[in-house]
């Protein structure tokens, strides 16, 4: 009966796991660009 528990388990947990979503990617870090006056990239 234990065994049946344990196998029971095992296999919710198996089916579990393969529904969980990864993780998403995190975005890389990079600093706005600056504008003049005139809506003009400053470099």
């Amino acid at each position: 009966m234990n065994a049946m528990r344990a196998a029971t388990a095992i296999l919710a947990l198996t089916i579990l796991s393969a529904c969980a979503q990864p993780e998403p990617e995190p975005m890389p870090v990079a600093p706005e660009p600056t504008y003049d006056k005139y809506g003009n990239v400053v470099s």
